[in-house]
This record gives structure tokens, sequence and C-alpha cells, in this order.
């Protein structure tokens, strides 16, 4: 038989891939069908090795053979039953089958069955993220797949306020399992905490304090749920690297969030990395394939050409798992989002940025080192968002103020102490409380009972400090947003927060979420960067949304901020 070129199979410090080389004509088809590709200096092709890559170069060597060795054939065609065995899984999962599986564990709740699908998913696949709107229960979806022979123990990793929220998920779902809390960063036995001496089913670990507990965790849990799976999405980072660790070895890994993207697309290669490993390939190749960058780029705020297309072919994969609540039978009354602008004093707003104009130069100027670049860039951020944020607190209250006058409770949501102690101080006869990054979990959970059960009028958090947090929806369904977010995946889970399922089981009314933007200072630079983002994360999460369109190539963030502030001191 005539071949056209040769393929091999080899690793380097335990990353396995496949040699391609072949005739000019063969290469330039392999181009094409792999644009993650890496090509070497001799002009050899080299793809990472994964089930979906092998099975891709199973049919270019049927169009075109190859020369390989025998245990090469064998194991190409081993790589690509695996991806033809999962592909089948998916199918059938999401086709309304069942996971056929031996059960270890009977909830003492009955699921949705969205939530069942998510977990016969999971436990059939081992990978996924699940994005599912916000208020669908992720959490209940990822407590089911325990529910496998082989899933405990299990680590639990969260944000810093919900490990009391996922102990009462735990007692609810499984009551005989036990659960502890992680409260320190250097590892200890979770046994020696117990009066029985008998380690935990499920560890709870917050994120602030995984970097202690990377090393001591490796390999131990058989699954790991990293909820609100957004904050992997800084691979550089020591929590980044822990979770990692935690993962390694994990027969089961899911990821729950409903904005997976905060930013910029590229940050999807960083979640999935941990949760879903070698589905997206290297970073190289993820970014020659999706974002067309030469593989160099290294920025996690590089963008993704096509959004919805890699959405598509992430659910095609089974790795991902969107659903919205209208897909669902389960859609709530609209959201209503006003945008609102309000006053600001604009002799305070001078005063705290009259000076920031050479902070603005130094970022322009091209002759600006990376360190100063770097240390202006976060000066200028910082106090632009603040003066703004003070410049508008007093008129952002009285906007709460006059909102009470029909509503019961309205939570307000900012960044800045100083903003914090304006609003506080202008509604201090409405009892403001706080769920900030000050508070400590047990401060945040009393702000939270004297909001939903107590005399508070006003909940006062922080824009990211409430993702994840449970039960607002019982008490309030009006939100102000007195100071506004870089990212659009904040907002929408602030939103969340409120606009979810009734707990009690009553009628649910319509969310009001009021964005009130100032026509001065950072608002409006914030305001345009917000809308380029949605359009990273929304095609990617429904890909079918009619009204949007590609994301535009705008200036990053703060150098836009930095031209705004510029302009605005020039003479007119």
């Amino acid at each position: 038989m005539k071949t056209h070129g040769t393929l091999q199979h080899g690793s380097i410090e335990n990353e396995s891939f496949w040699k391609l080389s072949a005739a000019p004509y063969v290469m330039m088809r392999a181009k094409r069908l792999f644009p993650r590709a890496f090509q070497a200096r001799a002009g050899a092709l080299v793809l990472k090795d994964t089930p979906e890559m092998s099975r891709d170069l199973e049919w270019l060597v049927s169009r075109f053979p190859l020369e390989m060795a025998d245990d090469v054939r064998e194991l190409l065609t081993a790589r690509a039953d695996e991806h033809r065995a999962r592909e089948a899984v998916v199918e059938r999962i999401l086709a309304g089958g069942r996971a056929r599986r031996e059960s270890a564990l009977i909830p003492a709740r009955e699921p949705y069955e969205h939530q069942q699908v998510a977990a016969d998913l999971a436990s059939s696949t081992g990978n996924l993220l699940l994005a599912d709107e916000v208020g669908l229960g992720k959490s209940m979806s990822a407590l089911l797949t325990l529910c496998a022979p082989d899933a405990l123990p299990a680590v639990i990793v969260c944000l810093t306020h919900l490990p009391a929220q996922w102990l009462r998920e735990l007692a609810a779902t499984f009551p005989d399992l036990v659960g502890h809390v992680v409260t320190q960063m250097e590892p200890y036995d979770p046994a020696s905490r117990r009066l029985n001496g008998k380690r935990p089913d499920v560890l709870i670990v917050p994120y602030s304090k995984l970097r202690g507990w990377g090393d001591y965790l490796r390999g131990e849990a058989r699954t790991v749920i990293f909820d609100e799976a957004q904050e992997l999405r800084l691979p550089d980072s020591q929590k980044y690297r822990a979770a990692e660790l935690v993962a390694d070895g994990a027969t089961y890994r899911l990821g729950l969030t409903a904005t997976p993207v905060y930013n910029y697309g590229a940050e999807i290669h960083s979640v999935l990395s941990v949760v879903a490993p070698d589905v997206l390939g290297s970073r190289a190749e993820f970014l020659r394939e999706w974002c067309g960058g030469d593989g160099a780029e290294l920025s996690r705020k590089a963008r993704v050409r096509d959004p919805a297309a890699l959405g598509l072919y992430l659910r095609d994969q089974g790795v991902m798992l969107r659903r919205t609540r209208a897909e669902i039978g389960r859609d709530l009354p609209p959201l209503i989002a006003i945008p609102h602008v309000v006053d600001t004093d604009r002799d305070l707003l001078q005063r705290l940025t009259g000076d920031v104009v050479e902070l603005a130069d130094a970022i322009l100027a091209r002759d600006t080192g990376r360190t100063e670049r770097f240390r202006a860039s976060g000066e200028l951020d910082w106090r632009m968002r603040r003066a703004t944020g003070l410049a508008k607190a007093p008129y952002v209250a009285d906007f709460v103020r006059l909102l009470l006058e029909s509503e019961d409770r309205v939570v307000l949501y900012g960044w800045h102490r100083d903003v914090y102690s304006q609003w506080q101080h202008r509604l201090a006869d409405l009892k403001p409380t706080f769920y900030t990054g000050t508070e400590s979990p047990t401060q945040k959970e009393r702000s939270f009972q004297e909001f939903t059960q107590g005399d508070s009028r006003v909940l006062i958090i922080s824009l990211r400090a409430g993702a994840g947090l449970d039960g607002l929806q019982n008490a309030c369904k009006v939100c102000v947003f007195g100071e506004l977010d870089w990212s659009p995946g904040i907002h929408i889970q602030n939103i969340g927060r409120l606009r979810r399922d009734m707990t009690s089981g009553a009628e649910p009314e319509p969310v009001v979420a009021y964005f009130l933007i100032a026509e001065e200072g950072s608002d409006p630079v914030v305001a345009e960067v917000l809308d380029v983002k949605r359009m990273q994360s929304e095609p990617m999460l429904d890909p079918y949304l009619d009204a949007l369109e590609a994301a535009p190539q705008t200036e990053d963030r703060i150098r836009a901020l930095a031209r705004s502030v510029v302009a605005r001191a020039k003479p007119h």
C-alpha cells in the first residue's frame, strides 16, 4: 500500500504527542484540519495526544495512509475508540437516557430531571463544566454525583462565605454523609477535629485556603467540585496551582458557574484545564485554534474569535452543559434591568481626580516601562473608580431611599469601603447591614439573617463578595448597582442572587435591577467595556442568541480610561 508519510508517538515530561511528517499536499490538508498543531523546525506537525485528536488523525490516515509502527497503530485506534465511546454516552444521556450505574446513596430530597441529567453526564464522562443559568440548582446536581460508588471521599472548593451553605445543602441531600469545613491555611488531619476520629466524607475548602492544601489533598479525593469555577481563570496564581493538585487523580471533576467567562473568552481555557484537561489542548494550541494567536500570546485577555462556535464545540464534546430556565420549563418572570443616570458632585470629583492626568499620560506613553505602566494603571483604575463612587454616593443613597418608599428591602452593590460609609451614614435609619470583603464569615451570616429576617432594609454587598449566596430571593426583589464592575459576569452573578426559585415555594416575582451610572468619571468607560465583554461571554453560553454580533476590537480597559482622562483635561 502506498503511504504518504509517517506518524509517530512520543512523550516529553508526561505530555504525550503525535508527530506527523508527510508529503506537502497531505501537510497542507493537515494544517487546515488541525489549526492547533505546532509546526516543528523539521516541518513536522506536533499535536497533543487526546482522544479527539486521535480520532481526527484516524480519519486522516484512512484518507492518506501513513507509515507507523504496529504499537502506534493500536494506540491510535484505542484512543479514537475512547472518543467514540464518550460521544455515545453524551448523546444517550442528553437524549434522556439514564446512567446505568449502581447507586451507593439515595438523596433525601427528590431532584429535578435536569439536575439528574447533569449528574449522570458528570459521573459518566468524569469531567463537566456545568454552566446552567443562575438559580437552577447546580449545587444539587453536583451533590448527586456523589451517588456513584467510587465518588467518595469528595472535596468541594467554594468561596469564603459559602461553606456553611454547602454544609446545609449536604445535610439536606445526604444526611448520613459527614462534611467538614477547612478552617486554616496550614493542613491538618480533619479526622483529628472530630469526636469519633473518623475522616469526613466531604471536605469543604474555601478558595482562600486552597493554596495551603494542594499538596496535602493531591490524589486523596475521588470527586472534586469547584463551585464558582470562574475563580480558576488566573493560571499563574497559587490558588490555581493548588486546584490542579487537588484535582490530580480524581475520578470526577466538576466546575459549577453560570459565568465561566468573567472578562475575555480565553479565560475558558484556564477553567477547563483544571476541570477537563486536554479538551482545548495546551494554552498555545488554544490560542492558535480559537483566538487566532500564534501561540506565543499568553495574555488571559485574548479574545475568542467565534465564541458561539466554541460554545457549541464544548457542548458537542459533553464537556460543558448549559441550560436556561426556558429550556427546562422553569422560566422566571423577566428581569427588568434599568440603567439610570445620576448626578455627581463635580467639585468633589475634580478634587479627587485633578492630578491623575500624569498617570494617564504615563500609561499612554510609548516609552513607559512595563512596571511603571502596571503601577500607573492600577492607581488610575482605583482612583478614578473610587472618585466616581464617592461623587455619586449621595445621589445613590437618595435613590435607594426613594425606592424604599414602595419596596420592603433593597440590595445595594458597591466596591469601595469609603463609599459604603457614605451610604451607611445617609441610610442609617434603615439599619443597613454589610456583606463585603471586610466581614468575617460569621459576621456575613449575621448580616444575611438581619436583612432577610430582621429589621435591616438595606443590605450592602461588595460586587465580588456575594457570588453563590442563596436565600436573598425570599426577602427582596430589587437591587441597585451603586458602583460598576469591569466584568459583566459579576453583574449577572449578583442579579442571580435575587432571580432564582423561592425556597418557600411561593410564586416568584419579577426582579428589578437598577444600574446607576454617572455621566462623568469612570462610569462611561466602564459601561462601554462591559458591552464588549458581554459579547465574549453570551454567545459562548447561548450561541443561538439573535441579537449578538462579534465583539469589536477595543482598547485595553485602562488605556481607554486613560484616554478619557486626557481628553477631558484638554482645554475646549
